[in-house]
């Protein structure tokens, strides 16, 4: 297997709220809803950087399709790290994601490896790290 990944799925309970919160509170770029003629397709895309893309699609819908069980979701099963540029950085999006409706579960605060970070989690609890770590910073868009 090459180490590629393209696509993020996660499982949301309510697709209209999620597309809400990264939309317009993330401010994340995406042509909405689509799939909405397809029972089980209604998913929304969004664009990450390296041609990433975050998708969010019911719970009920990606438990269908894989053939798995409902089961409950939990937050430190795995997190998603969002590395920034530069140190304020993370405070300007632990804001925006705080304004958005996330809730804040650790303020950011100096780092064990010399970084900067803090953790929010989104509507549905899924676990996201904003980081500024500067021996591991992300390319200038």
């Amino acid at each position: 297997m090459k180490p590629h990944i393209s696509v993020l799925t996660l499982g949301v309970a309510n697709l209209e709220r999620s597309l809400a919160f990264y939309r317009d509170g993330l401010k994340l770029p995406t042509q909405g809803i689509v799939g909405r003629e397809f029972e089980h397709g209604a998913v929304a895309f969004f664009d990450l950087s390296s041609g990433v893309k975050l998708a969010i699609w019911a719970q009920d819908d990606l438990a269908h399709d894989s053939g798995l069980a409902k089961a409950p979701a939990s937050s430190t099963s795995f997190s998603i790290g969002h590395n920034v540029l530069h140190r304020r950085e993370v405070d300007e999006v632990m804001e925006q994601a705080r304004h958005a409706g996330a809730d804040i579960v650790k303020v950011a605060e100096e780092t064990f490896y010399g970084g900067y970070a803090g953790y929010f989690t989104d509507p549905d609890r899924h676990l996201w790290e904003v980081v500024w770590n500067p021996a591991n910073l992300p390319p200038e868009d």
